[in-house]
């Protein structure tokens, strides 16, 4: 009951369809109760009617009986729906078998009309009319049979309100869920928007009523829109704006390394030196992110990923060498992907990049693809100390960074994968590269092969 109020003070949909078979349901049994009486009472005045005319045919047809003469009757299979007809007589109560067999106990003081007797506990309607001889006939019937004729009747006259309701109460269930139809729809692909995606919702489909809604949330997103440019072009300008004191810095760091100087100051200067060099890789992950994020570029022809491969192992092949880690590419397949030649480089690159810093020196990084049905596989591989399960959904999110890892690192890596891999269509899974002891980190990025962009 709880539930029902829920949705019926919320749901304008719940609510029109409670409120429409609320109404239907009141005037159909308002209508049903007066079609009822009125057919009841018209099938009581066609009995009445019939008494009437058996008394008129009496009349026309001259008919007569002696006093004491058992009275006619119709006959039929069932003795309650007998009509008796008798004469009254004129010296008192006209004695007859009761029950239908014969004439009624009726008293000679009726008046001409009709009457309601209860006679022998038994109630009768009786038409009593004077005809052309003088005669003064008595036509009755059992009001028991009258009142369950005219019951089946009146409940033939109820039974297609009985039927139609229900099929009317479902048709507007059905036109009522059918005119929300849109405004469903509507609400399912808003919600499956990502939170990058600010373009405009179409509304030729739309009623006219929800329509004035949806032109205000456009106008919302062009606002949202802008001030999201605004803040892109503010961290692109800042990052371009800050490389050109960080190297100069780093250039007086390395003049200074040819000075003399004692120990301490050596690696005073050791620490200045890796300070400014994680700035410079922060500030290209910032005009990185910021490009991915800004960018329109359609794909063109497809891209094959041995060749991204290639490229990117050539940038990062001196990182690697440096920490003695052995960097190369697992025999598989050479595929394409429907995507532009720097989304899947920066994707790629940034996977690598991230397993060479957290991977221990000595270590190894693969770097794999292989084809399943429509989707094309990317995964990269390395020996370091993996990523905790409660915290892989994090790692995703802009500047995160695990815990107790003093790797040299912006986190801003995986965030610019997630970006560049929700404009391909793609999927990206964490998981450990060994199960059975937890360690080490598997990318997995699963590229569909016809994607628009």
């Amino acid at each position: 009951m709880d539930g029902l109020k829920k949705r019926l003070s919320t749901s304008v949909q719940y609510r029109l369809s409670f409120a429409l078979t609320a109404t239907i349901i009141a005037v159909a049994v308002v209508a049903g109760v007066f079609s009822f009486l009125s057919a009841f009472d018209e099938a009581h005045d066609l009995q009445d009617d019939l008494l009437h005319q058996i008394a008129s045919l009496v009349d026309q047809q001259r008919l007569t009986w002696a006093p004491g003469a058992d009275a006619p009757r119709t006959e039929d299979a069932d003795d309650d729906t007998t009509i008796t007809i008798q004469v009254l007589g004129a010296r008192g109560n006209f004695a007859g078998k009761m029950h239908g067999r014969g004439a009624l106990p009726l008293p000679d003081a009726l008046e001409d009309g009709l009457h309601t007797l209860t006679i022998a506990d038994e109630s009768y309607r009786v038409l009593v009319k004077t005809i052309a001889t003088g005669t003064r006939i008595a036509v009755s019937q059992e009001t028991d049979a009258r009142d369950e004729m005219a019951y089946n009747s009146a409940l033939r006259t109820l039974l297609p309100f009985l039927i139609l309701v229900p099929v009317l109460l479902l048709i507007i269930s059905q036109l009522v869920r059918k005119m929300f139809r849109p405004i469903t729809d509507l609400s399912g692909q808003i919600d499956a928007r990502a939170e990058s995606s600010l373009e405009p919702i179409h509304d030729g489909h739309l009623p006219t009523e929800v329509r004035p809604f949806v032109l205000a949330i456009n106008r919302l997103l062009v606002r949202v829109a802008e001030s999201v440019n605004v803040q892109r072009r503010f961290v692109a300008d800042a990052a371009h704006e800050l490389r050109s004191p960080l190297t100069a810095l780093s250039l007086q760091a390395q003049r200074m390394e040819h000075l003399e100087m004692s120990s301490a100051a050596r690696e005073r200067l050791r620490i200045l030196q890796k300070g400014i060099e994680r700035g410079r890789n922060l500030l290209n992950q910032l005009l990185s992110l910021s490009k991915v994020q800004a960018a329109t570029e359609l794909p063109g022809a497809p891209v094959l990923v041995r060749g991204i491969y290639r490229a990117v192992l050539e940038d990062l092949m001196p990182m690697a060498k440096a920490k003695r880690i052995d960097l190369g590419v697992v025999e598989g397949p050479d595929t394409t992907v429907s995507a532009t030649e720097l989304d899947l480089f920066t994707l790629v690159k940034n996977l690598v990049d991230n397993a060479i810093r957290y991977t221990p020196d000595g270590g190894r990084v693969d770097l794999a693809t292989h084809v399943a049905g429509a989707i094309v596989v990317v995964q990269v591989s390395d020996t370091g100390p993996g990523i905790p399960p409660q915290e892989r959904e994090r790692v995703f999110d802009p500047f995160y960074r695990v815990l107790g890892n003093d790797a040299l690192g912006s986190g801003l890596g995986l965030a610019i994968v997630k970006t560049i891999a929700h404009r391909m269509g793609a999927q990206v899974t964490l998981d450990n590269t060994d199960p059975s002891t937890q360690t080490g980190l598997t990318v997995t990025v699963c590229i569909p092969t016809s994607h628009s962009a």
